[in-house]
């Protein structure tokens, strides 16, 4: 396996990483001799799983750290990024990876349970969206950046399709995608590239949420050109491509990651 990132150094930075395709995303860039440092949020009841993949992280010959903390707070942002000044050794953030998913799965109207009510909005989008912004200024102002970073924020089909009881995080998604455009647009000339993955629809903890995953499941199958689920590996695989350097030029876009379930 070619090692792409050995001896450089280079570290990624990945919110969310200890599930999904953030988890994914962290085993495929180590592999390839990336640093890895995850920021995740778990309960003590599921640390005992969490710490069996962040072994197998770790297994890789690379520097591995994590913190177990809420990547929301911007006191515990401050602290972590400065900590982060300490614990890289003079390394730097090649990629920023903002795999979070936090929000509120409530319908409009109902007779029969709690509907979205405008806080639920603007909590749903402010750890979904803006918090992208928030990492970003945050990791660039403590200089902790390569000269060549990079951005991958991971959107969905909800971003322009009407999913029932998804509103809020399809409000949110909008709001990522467009502050991905903006970091593309106004942090190039620090070196830094931005790009959202929309990946396909993927039989993770988060889609299982969604009321009604079933139905959504059983329609991707069918939709999907190869009759099958999006993987967190697919989509790690395509994170991975972007960190390379022949991948520099790839800047502001969105790219469905889903064996073309989107053109059916």
């Amino acid at each position: 396996m070619v090692k792409d990132f050995e001896n450089k150094n280079e570290w990624a930075l990945i919110l969310g990483g200890s599930s999904g395709l953030g988890l994914a995303t962290a085993k495929k860039l180590a592999k390839h001799g990336m640093n890895i440092c995850i920021v995740h949020r778990n309960s003590r009841s599921q640390l005992e799983i969490v710490e069996k993949h962040f072994g197998e992280i770790a297994s890789n010959p690379v520097d591995f750290i994590s913190y177990n903390t809420d990547a929301f707070q911007s006191k515990k942002r401050t602290e972590l990024v400065e900590n982060l000044n300490q614990e890289l050794k003079g390394g730097k953030i090649k990629i920023l990876v903002h795999s979070v998913a936090k929000g509120n799965l409530k319908p409009m109207v109902s007779d029969s349970i709690p509907i979205l009510k405008t806080d639920d909005f603007q909590l749903t989008i402010q750890a979904m969206g803006i918090s992208l912004y928030d990492w970003v200024k945050a990791v660039f102002e403590a200089k902790l950046f390569s000269e060549d970073a990079r951005v991958v924020s991971f959107t969905s089909e909800g971003n322009r399709k009407a999913w029932r009881n998804y509103a809020a995080v399809s409000a949110a998604k909008v709001t990522l995608e467009a502050i991905t455009r903006n970091i593309a647009l106004e942090f190039a000339c620090f070196g830094i590239k931005a790009n959202c993955i929309q990946a396909g629809v993927t039989d993770t903890a988060s889609l299982r949420m969604i009321p009604g995953s079933d139905k959504i499941i059983k329609h991707s199958l069918q939709r999907n050109p190869f009759n099958r689920l999006t993987l967190p590996e697919d989509v790690a695989n395509v994170v991975y491509l972007l960190s390379k350097d022949e991948a520099a030029w790839i800047n502001g876009t969105i790219i469905p990651v889903d064996g073309g379930e989107h053109i059916n």
